[in-house]
């Protein structure tokens, strides 16, 4: 599948998960459920990783270019927030260590299940 199909695959992912977030009778992240979409779809095998993996990879290489647009938002609303830069501060370092400490936790808790995993299959 040529990386063009691809990109109009997840995007079609996206698409319905919007759909179904605003169909929702609380507020949810339609980001959140297109994932969760495309996560039930490769688990199910409805999508092969094939399917999605080239469009994924160059999406996921180029991932710094999408946080440019909320950069220059921030910038170009400067004068908005200077007065709250401490606490915007704060709460930036504070919520990077806690994903940091959670990431790790969740890395470490991975490599315990797929240890024990291997040891099980071993003996």
């Amino acid at each position: 599948m040529n990386a063009l199909t691809q990109l109009a695959l997840l995007a079609a992912i996206c698409f319905a998960g919007e759909v179904v977030a605003k169909a929702l009778p609380f507020a949810f992240p339609a980001s959140v459920v297109s994932m969760v979409l495309l996560l039930l779809l490769l688990l199910t095998g409805a999508l092969k990783l094939r399917h999605v993996e080239q469009a994924a990879s160059f999406l996921t290489r180029n991932m710094a270019f999408f946080f440019l647009p909320a950069a220059v938002e921030i910038m170009a609303s400067y004068q908005t927030v200077k007065g709250s830069l401490l606490p915007l501060l704060a709460v930036l370092v504070l919520t990077t260590v806690i994903t940091f400490g959670v990431t790790a936790g969740t890395v470490s808790l991975c490599l315990r299940v797929q240890r024990r995993r291997g040891k099980e299959r071993a003996a």
